[in-house]
């Protein structure tokens, strides 16, 4: 078995540089999650680093297959200073862990729940997961082992995670666009949804 985060932090290193703080964070029954922060101008940008460790499972799946399945990590940007948005990092912990607690397969498209705050004062306790590619390439690994994928995390506000529900991913973002919303607001407010 190949150790794949290694390779996974170079990736995160050489597409958003030198990370200035790393925090760790286990939980009863699962692997180590780390959560690295990178800033970039007044970008803030955290990234978890310990969720590729194992390929996310179908959870109909009878027996996990521990080396065919889909890896990610998930990447979350916020404008620094304007919020405590380091209190984060259990949250993205606690989502990173969520493959291996719930056996939920992370995919472009899906919302993750924190059921709290992102961070103290945050209007949103969930996100939206967007497309990869753009911040950080995908990480191609040998055969058989599915590539990793970086998954950009957009805060949501429980209105707009509700009108997601109803109204789909793709529907939400052409609101955001259509509305040029700051995804990277840390205090921005819900997107008008009538």
């Amino acid at each position: 078995m190949v150790d794949v985060l290694p390779l996974v932090e170079a990736r995160l290193r050489t597409a958003l540089g030198e990370p200035d703080a790393r925090a760790a964070v286990t939980f009863l029954g699962t692997d180590r999650i780390e959560v690295l922060r990178f800033h970039e101008g007044d970008i803030v940008r955290y990234a978890t680093l310990g969720m590729s460790a194992q390929p996310m499972a179908d959870p109909t799946a009878v027996l996990a297959d521990p080396v065919k399945g889909p890896r990610a990590e998930l990447v979350l940007s916020v404008r620094g200073g304007l919020a405590d948005t380091d209190k984060v990092l259990r949250p993205l912990a606690v989502l990173a862990a969520s493959p291996q607690v719930e056996g939920v397969v992370v995919a472009p498209g899906a919302s993750l729940e924190v059921g709290e705050p992102l961070w103290p004062g945050a209007p949103f306790t969930s996100v939206l997961v967007a497309e990869p590619g753009g911040l950080v390439e995908d990480l191609e690994l040998d055969e058989p082992l599915d590539p990793v994928r970086f998954l950009p995390l957009l805060p949501m506000t429980p209105n707009e995670a509700a009108w997601k529900r109803v109204h789909g991913a793709q529907a939400l973002q052409e609101r955001w666009l259509t509305n040029g919303t700051d995804l990277r607001d840390p205090s921005r407010r819900s997107v008008p949804l009538d």
